[in-house]
């Protein structure tokens, strides 16, 4: 399992946090410091810690329409960045998703033109493209199935949640394309161990 939750899995910077701390720039303290505060004593957040964060701030955007972060979806989203598997995001996992989400909020809030709050699903394609996740029509209607509602709407936990899943999905395959020719070959206990987890 660790040739698919190795390094180059991830794309942010497994380092000993001396050498961190020496190469930080100011804004990566000050962020620093916002994690120390969020974490708690273990330095580390877990899905129930990034459920209250992300449902503390989604309350203050009025313009986000959603029914708020649930466990089972911050459980998935810890899973998937979740680089050493302890269950937990330390500080590089969770900048990584934290700046992701500040982005993709932001191409939400673009697509949502109609300002209802939620994105249509004549808008989800350029919203999902936008946010580096050009789909085909078939895999469009199956993440349309599975995330909207029954009207082909998407909400703001559910557009982040699926983005989050795309993300790490497509980093995963890259890591297992060695050749870089668009196929990958896993065993049975590799697969279980990737999609499990997730």
């Amino acid at each position: 399992y660790k040739n698919l939750r190795g390094s180059e899995y991830f794309p942010y910077p497994l380092r000993p946090l001396t050498y961190v701390n020496q190469n930080e720039t100011d804004e990566e303290r000050q962020f620093r410091r916002v994690f120390q505060q969020l974490a708690g004593d273990d330095m580390e957040v877990s899905p129930n810690e990034l459920m209250g964060i992300l449902n503390k701030i989604i309350s203050k955007h009025g313009d986000l329409k959603t029914d708020g972060f649930t466990i089972e979806s911050c459980r998935s989203m810890v899973a998937v960045m979740d680089s050493d598997s302890t269950g937990k995001l330390g500080f590089e996992e969770f900048k990584y998703l934290w700046n992701n989400i500040k982005r993709w909020q932001g191409i939400y809030k673009n697509f949502d033109a109609d300002r209802s709050g939620v994105i249509g699903s004549d808008e989800l394609p350029g919203a999902f493209k936008a946010a580096g996740f050009p789909l085909n029509e078939q895999l469009f209607q199956l993440i349309v199935r599975r995330y909207s509602d029954e009207k082909g709407n998407m909400d703001f936990d559910n557009y982040i949640g699926c983005l989050v899943r795309l993300d790490a999905m497509c980093r995963a395959f890259k890591t297992l394309d060695k050749d870089n020719n668009g196929t990958i070959k896993v065993d049975i206990q590799e697969w279980l161990q990737l999609t499990m987890y997730s």
